[in-house]
């Protein structure tokens, strides 16, 4: 291996880590590559999917079209990406990677990944923001399976009895009304994760992208309105003070109690909502002036890390399209609760379960973290907003004073 990609992966895998996705699992295995002619071996973060899954019975059956047998090992989503940067430095790549949308920027950046073009996969079909989270420099390194992002649930029992139409929340005043008749009622308003990692700023980000802000510029107005917003709603009593340590797993805990009217989480509680014992809705999250804000795109990349033996492509680009294709797609994102990544399949989807409508209008507005040539600074950006996030609602800094702090702070860290 050359000495300067060595040395790239090694500058990079310095910050791996900081790109875990806010949905990340939590425990992994041992992994290895193979340059076994008849074995290709098969990455992801799926440590909850065993062999007998539907997943991993997905994963079994795409190397059978190619007579080949697909060796699949689940990590969690931190210890993938940092394993993935060790295989490459050894030598030793897995054929095929399913990897967390940010990590993408990160992986390209040590040159370990194939563009989506060399292998001759056809990428056209998926819409361009999901997509956006793979693509650096207008060429795409791999291909999501799905899509995940936010959006409000919301408790129809609360609303009521506050005289609330769910329908008329639409922008940032018409939600405050309704914060506001909640209240009034004694009920509780709003919960969500202000918790200083990145699910913090996951959940800030349509907030604050929803009223126009820019991640090269923290603390511009937009930024600033978004976190006068949420620290208003905590100083108002509308948002309990534990949302800056609550994760996106015990806010979802708080709505799951009954008492609040709102909750910002995402596509992976559908299944719980649908047990919470009370009756729930969905709506997108509004942008400050009306529309759907633009919320983050969570979900995974089909990627294929660079071999040496570069015969092994032609196999492993049937497996790619075994596992992106539509049919698989439908199982694929049903399984995981995730929004398909092509219009086609999303239709699909909402035929079957028509209460996946407002998040594909969510999933249409949605924006990649590491999109519009952000790649590897988005970690950097992100750890100091979601401290600017801790500091305004803590009362330690005025929204805009924290803005301006991190925004410095993320300039200097970039040179």
């Amino acid at each position: 291996m050359r000495q300067t990609r060595r040395t790239a992966i090694a500058t990079v895998l310095l910050t791996a880590t900081a790109l875990a996705s806010a949905t990340a699992c939590s425990s992994g295995s041992t992994a290895q590559g193979s340059s076994d002619q008849g074995t290709f071996t098969f990455w992801d973060p799926y440590p909850q999917f065993d062999a007998s899954s539907d997943w991993g019975k997905r994963v079994a059956s795409c190397g059978t079209p190619a007579g080949v047998t697909v060796k699949r090992t689940a990590l969690d989503t931190t210890d993938l990406g940092n394993k993935a940067l060790l295989a490459a430095q050894q030598g030793d790549s897995p054929d095929v990677m399913l990897v967390d949308n940010p990590v993408v920027s990160t992986l390209v950046e040590a040159g370990i990944l194939t563009k989506m073009s060399d292998l001759g996969v056809d990428t056209s079909s998926v819409q361009q923001n999901i997509i956006g989270a793979g693509t650096i420099d207008g060429a795409a390194y791999g291909l999501p399976i799905g899509a995940n992002t936010l959006a409000l649930y919301y408790n129809k029992s609360v609303l009521d009895a506050a005289g609330v139409d769910p329908a008329s929340v639409t922008n940032w005043d018409s939600l405050n009304a309704a914060l506001a008749k909640v209240k009034a009622a004694g009920k509780k308003g709003i919960t969500f994760s202000a918790i200083g990692t990145e699910e913090g700023s996951f959940q800030f980000l349509p907030w604050f992208w929803g009223a126009g802000g820019d991640l090269t510029h923290l603390n511009g107005s937009g930024g600033v309105d978004a976190l006068s917003l949420w620290k208003g709603w905590v100083a108002d009593g509308y948002a309990p003070n534990d949302v800056l340590s609550n994760t996106q797993t015990t806010s979802w805990q708080e709505f799951a109690t009954g008492q609040y009217a709102f909750g910002e989480n995402g596509t992976w509680q559908l299944a719980n909502a649908a047990k919470a014992g009370f009756p729930y809705g969905v709506i997108t999250i509004p942008a400050k002036d009306g529309g759907p804000a633009p919320a983050p795109t969570g979900g995974e990349f089909v990627t294929v890390p660079v071999q040496k033996d570069t015969a092994r492509y032609a196999v492993t680009k049937q497996i790619v399209s075994c596992l992106t294709n539509a049919a698989n797609l439908l199982g694929t994102d049903t399984a995981l609760s995730y929004i398909a990544p092509t219009q086609a399949v999303q239709a699909q989807q909402t035929r079957a379960d028509s209460a996946l409508t407002p998040w594909v209008s969510a999933v249409a507005a949605a924006r990649g973290r590491t999109s519009n040539g952000l790649g590897v600074k988005y970690p950097v950006i992100s750890q100091q907003m979601w401290t600017a996030v801790q500091g305004a609602l803590s009362g330690s800094q005025g929204p805009q004073a924290a803005l301006a702090a991190a925004q410095n702070a993320a300039a200097n860290h970039q040179g």
